[in-house]
């Protein structure tokens, strides 16, 4: 495989980033696609439950926790105190794939789709200040912008665009 495709989806807290980036994998995974995501958290987090030994592990003071099955395995590393990867750092950990799709990072210079709702926390939109947004996906009309729209909801024409714009080929 060649180096990745990268897109992003950009938005606000409850702008329907997360389903739209669930409706991109399952479409492009069906299309042929090897899909890897990275979503960026604002807050902390766990993937590990409290007692678990992965828990137990990371908890005693382990650097980097890996988790191994039959069907998947995972790795937890813990920054203790050290500044957060950056978004290349995180890139380059990634296995090869044909697309990998971004969940938040709204400030990388990448591709992105901007995500819009009307229930959004925030309604300020952020295609006017970010020249790497290149299109709009919303629950609701859009008049002040010429970028492509999509209704939030057309996971297909969402799709179409973004194999377009990263130049994927089925």
């Amino acid at each position: 495989m060649t180096a990745p495709k990268i897109f992003g989806i950009a938005g606000w807290k409850n702008s329907g980033k997360t389903g739209l980036m669930v409706r991109l994998v399952s479409e492009m995974t069906r299309r042929g696609h090897v899909v890897s995501t990275v979503k960026h958290a604002h807050h902390d987090f766990d993937i590990d439950k409290v007692g678990a030994d992965s828990y137990r592990h990371r908890e005693a003071g382990a650097h980097e926790v890996t988790i191994v099955s039959s069907t998947r395995f995972a790795i937890m590393h813990e920054l203790r105190g050290a500044p957060e990867p950056s978004f290349e750092e995180i890139l380059s950990r990634l296995a090869p794939c044909d697309l990998v799709l971004i969940e938040g990072y709204k400030r990388e210079p990448i591709p992105k789709i901007e995500a819009r709702r009307l229930e959004s926390a925030n309604r300020e939109p952020l295609a006017p200040t970010d020249p790497y947004i290149v299109a709009i996906a919303a629950d609701h009309p859009v008049a002040e912008t010429e970028l492509p729209f999509f209704d939030l909801d057309d996971t297909a024409a969402i799709a179409n665009f973004v194999e377009k714009a990263v130049g994927l080929r089925r």
